[in-house]
């Protein structure tokens, strides 16, 4: 019976040293709580006691976290919507006033996100919608920072940067400015259409013109070539004509006779005609 005492008293001093051992290590701060009230504050790593079941342990991350904001819907300074959708990476500096305040990480995430939420409408409210986009994101993400970190020091937070993921419009304006982007881009597709077909009846013009000059002078050279052989034929017909007018009249009636004697061809003719000479007297 004495030893089973002695084992019970054993393993309730295992317990009772056991619960009263705690370890911190290099990337947590520990804050002891005696009846949930702040004892103390331990920053750095290494092995400690508490008083069992009346001090217990609360551990802070020293490493930077991270936030994702959900998007939120922003009004610049030219009356335009945009949706933000921002990150933020921040860390826990003072574990006490953090505990006292927002408690945890979710209560901390939830404090950001309306000092962000705020912080950003009143900046990009100061800014045009295409300098946001195009030119003074950086400026604006730096001042949002700053601000941001003035405010959540008094969480025993700190801010270390935030950016914005993806700057979008709402789903109804963007739609709008879709097609009103389409419009444009056909109004511009028209333009050049209009305008390549403008100068392609120009190009057709001035082919026509072309291709008339050329006609007319291709018909020039043509007159001119046959009107050439026309007065060398002419010639030689003279030419055989004075040295043999007799020949030459017959060569020519016999040609008229191949023109007009085919066959089926009926001619009333005077007997004295002229025409049948050769026919009626070959000598």
């Amino acid at each position: 019976m004495k030893q089973n005492s002695i084992i019970v008293i054993g393993i309730l001093a295992i317990v009772l040293v056991s619960s009263s051992m705690f370890t911190v290590n290099m990337k947590q701060t520990a804050i002891i709580l005696e009846l949930q009230k702040p004892k103390e504050i331990i920053k750095e790593p290494g092995l400690y006691f508490k008083i069992p079941f009346i001090q217990k342990v609360k551990y802070f991350s020293k490493q930077l976290l991270d936030n994702d904001s959900p998007p939120a819907e922003i009004i610049t300074k030219d009356k335009k919507n945009l949706l933000i959708d921002n990150f933020t990476v921040w860390r826990i500096v003072d574990p006490l006033k953090f505990l006292e305040t927002v408690r945890n990480i979710r209560g901390a995430e939830a404090r950001l996100d309306d000092i962000l939420f705020s912080e950003l409408r009143v900046e990009m409210g100061t800014h045009q919608l295409i300098d946001i986009v195009t030119e003074t994101r950086e400026a604006i993400m730096a001042k949002v920072s700053s601000e941001t970190n003035k405010k959540a020091a008094e969480y025993g937070i700190e801010i270390v940067a935030v950016r914005i993921k993806r700057t979008d419009l709402p789903p109804e304006i963007a739609n709008s400015i879709f097609n009103r982007m389409r419009t444009e881009r056909e109004r511009i597709a028209k333009e050049y259409r209009s305008e390549g077909r403008e100068e392609a009846t120009k190009i057709r013009a001035e082919t026509d013109k072309e291709r008339t000059i050329l006609i007319a002078e291709a018909y020039k050279k043509e007159q001119e070539v046959r009107g050439e052989g026309d007065g060398i034929s002419t010639q030689i017909y003279a030419d055989g004509y004075q040295r043999d007018p007799d020949f030459y009249a017959f060569m020519r009636s016999m040609e008229a006779y191949k023109k007009s004697l085919k066959t089926g061809t009926t001619l009333l003719l005077s007997k004295d005609s002229n025409f049948l000479e050769f026919l009626d007297n070959p000598k």
